[in-house]
């Protein structure tokens, strides 16, 4: 019996810890220039395909009832909160740990951008790569997991 416990506290374990590395979960945005949380982010993962949305903003000057004005898609005028603005990452087959293949928008411009996602291996900061053409075009951003 005491060996069927600490089985399954293992598999608690390691199943807890796969899933700190990964990118689902709320995460908030920090921003370039002044290193202030923006907003937060909660990723899911849909059948291998994840997205994410915007939850709150948390800037103390962002209107919370801001629209995306420069968007030029199917998101043009559509309020910030609840935007989906990643869409259609997937875990990279070849890389352990990078989820990439989707896209990122930036709703300040209304820009769409290829992604690439890198969780920390202890699961608190999320590297979040946008690019356009090939990652080395691109700018980077550390996200922060929301206790």
């Amino acid at each position: 019996m005491k060996k069927m416990l600490l089985a399954l506290g293992a598999m608690f374990v390691l199943s807890t810890a796969a899933a700190q590395s990964s990118p689902v979960g709320v995460w908030k945005t920090i921003d370039d220039s002044t290193k202030k949380e923006t907003s937060q982010v909660r990723i899911v993962d849909a059948g291998g395909v994840f997205s994410g949305r915007i939850e709150k903003l948390l800037a103390p000057d962002a209107k919370q009832d801001a629209v995306c004005d420069e968007c030029t898609d199917d998101r043009k005028g559509k309020p910030i909160v609840g935007m989906n603005i990643i869409r259609g990452i997937k875990k990279n087959a070849e890389t352990e740990g990078l989820w990439d293949g989707g896209t990122i928008l930036d709703p300040g411009n209304g820009k769409t951008y290829k992604l690439r996602l890198k969780p920390s291996e202890d699961g608190k900061k999320l590297e979040v790569r946008g690019y356009i053409g090939a990652p080395m075009f691109g700018r980077s951003q550390t996200w922060h997991r929301a206790e």
